[in-house]
C-alpha cells in the first residue's frame, strides 16, 4: 500500500512524498495521462526522461481494449506498457460524464455501450475495483458518479449519494497487497454537498481522497470554491488528488488550497495541436513569426527538443504533417509541467511559495 508523508507546508500549499511499491513520487506531482496504456508520442524512457514520475491509466477503456486478461497475462500494466514506475487508473467514473450518450446509470452500476463496437458493459463499484486488481496500478479508484455542470441542486446530491454508496461497495471488496484505493468527492460547485461527501468520505477511512467533477465547464472560480469547500475536511496525512486538472494557473490555485496531485490530458493534447507551454505563455509554432526562428521552444529549458531543435524546424515539421512535430513538442510540454511542479516543491520547503507564484503569474501572459 501506498504511504504518504507531509514534509512541509506554507500556508495551505503542502509538500510530501507518496511511497508506492514501484517508487516514490514527490508531490505536488502531475501525471500525464496514459488512457490506453500509452501517453500519446512520448516513450517511456522521454517520459522518465522529463521527471514524470508517475502517469494514469484508464480501467474503463482499458477493460474495453486489450481487456484485462491481455493486460494479466503480460504481467500487468507495468511490464504491459514498459513504464516501471507508479500508475494510477480511473475507475470509469469519468466516463460516466464524457459518455453520457451511451451509458446509463443506475444504483446497482452503469451500462455502458461500447464506443468501439457497441457491445454492452455493465460496470459496478466492485467490477471497477476488480478491474484496477487486474491491471495492477498502485493507486486506484472508487467508482463515482461525476455530473455535468450546469446541474441542479438535487441531481448533484443524487449523484452524490450514489458515489458515497458506490464507495462503500468498493472499500467492502478484499484488497489486492501493494494497492491503495482512494474515495472521491462529489457534490459539483456546492459546498454542502463537497463537504458532506468529504466528511462521509472520510469516516470510510481510504488510503488516500480525490476530488472529481471539476473543470466541466464552471470555470476557475466556481472550481477553487469546489476545492476549498472538499479540501480541508480531508486528513491532513492522506494525499489529496484533484482529478482532470489542469492549466498551470489551476494547478498553482489548486496547490494553494491544499492539493497534491494532478492529472491533465493538456500538455499532450495541446502538443498535437501545435501549441508548446512556456513561462512567458502559450507558443502557437503554426504561427508565421516562427518561420525563421532559431530559438528553443524555451529558452533555459533543458528538455531534448530546446537543447536540440529551433522553433523554426518544429514550425516545419507541423506545416510538413510530420509526426515527429508532435513527439519533440509533447516531450517540451511535459518537462515544462515537471519543472513548474519542481518549482512548486522546491518553493514550500523554502515557504516562498506566494512568491514563487506571484513571479509565476507576472510572466505566463504572453501568447505568440
Amino acid at each position: 500500500m501506498a504511504d504518504f508523508k507531509l514534509l512541509a507546508t506554507d500556508g495551505g500549499a503542502r509538500r510530501g512524498v507518496l511511497t508506492t511499491p514501484h517508487g516514490r513520487v514527490d508531490t505536488p506531482a502531475f501525471m500525464p495521462v496514459g488512457t490506453n496504456a500509452t501517453v500519446k508520442m512520448a516513450t517511456p524512457d522521454r517520459l522518465a526522461e522529463t521527471g514524470t514520475a508517475m502517469i494514469l491509466g484508464n480501467a474503463y477503456h482499458l477493460a474495453l481494449r486489450p481487456g484485462v486478461e491481455v493486460v494479466r497475462h503480460f504481467g500487468g500494466l507495468h511490464r504491459f506498457m514498459g513504464w516501471p514506475g507508479p500508475i494510477l487508473t480511473d475507475s470509469g467514473g469519468f466516463q460516466v460524464l464524457s459518455l453520457a450518450m451511451m451509458r446509463r446509470v443506475s444504483d446497482d452500476g452503469v451500462r455502458f455501450q461500447s464506443h468501439i463496437d457497441g457491445s454492452m458493459m455493465f460496470l459496478t463499484p466492485e467490477g471497477a475495483v476488480e478491474i484496477q486488481q487486474g491491471l495492477g496500478a498502485d493507486v486506484i479508484m472508487c467508482l463515482d458518479e461525476c455530473v455535468p455542470y450546469p446541474v441542479q441542486h438535487s441531481a448533484a446530491l443524487q449523484a452524490a449519494e450514489r458515489t458515497l454508496a458506490w464507495a462503500q461497495r468498493c472499500r467492502a471488496v478484499p484488497p489486492r497487497e501493494g494497492q491503495s484505493l482512494f474515495g472521491i468527492v462529489q457534490g459539483s460547485v456546492f459546498a454542502d454537498l463537497r463537504v458532506e461527501c468529504a466528511l462521509r468520505l472520510v469516516e470510510m477511512d481510504f488510503p488516500g481522497y480525490a476530488i472529481g467533477g471539476v473543470s466541466v465547464g464552471e470555470g476557475r472560480d466556481l472550481m477553487n470554491a469546489a476545492v476549498e469547500a472538499a479540501a480541508p475536511r480531508l486528513p491532513q496525512d492522506k494525499p489529496r488528488y484533484l482529478m482532470g486538472v489542469g492549466t498551470p494557473e489551476d494547478i498553482l490555485d489548486a496547490v494553494e488550497r491544499g492539493i497534491d496531485m494532478f492529472d491533465c490530458v493538456l500538455p499532450t493534447r495541446n502538443a498535437r495541436r501545435a501549441c508548446a507551454f512556456t513561462r512567458a505563455g502559450r507558443v502557437r509554432l503554426r504561427n508565421l513569426q516562427h518561420r525563421l526562428s532559431d530559438e528553443p521552444l524555451e529558452a533555459g529549458c533543458d528538455c531534448y527538443a530546446c537543447r536540440t531543435f529551433t522553433r523554426g524546424y518544429l514550425r516545419h515539421l507541423f506545416m510538413a504533417r510530420e509526426g515527429l512535430a508532435a513527439v519533440l513538442t509533447t516531450t517540451h510540454n511535459i518537462r515544462f509541467y515537471q519543472r513548474l511542479m519542481a518549482g512548486i516543491r522546491a518553493a514550500v520547503e523554502n515557504r516562498e511559495f506566494p512568491e514563487f507564484r506571484a513571479g509565476f503569474s507576472r510572466n505566463y501572459e504572453r501568447q505568440t
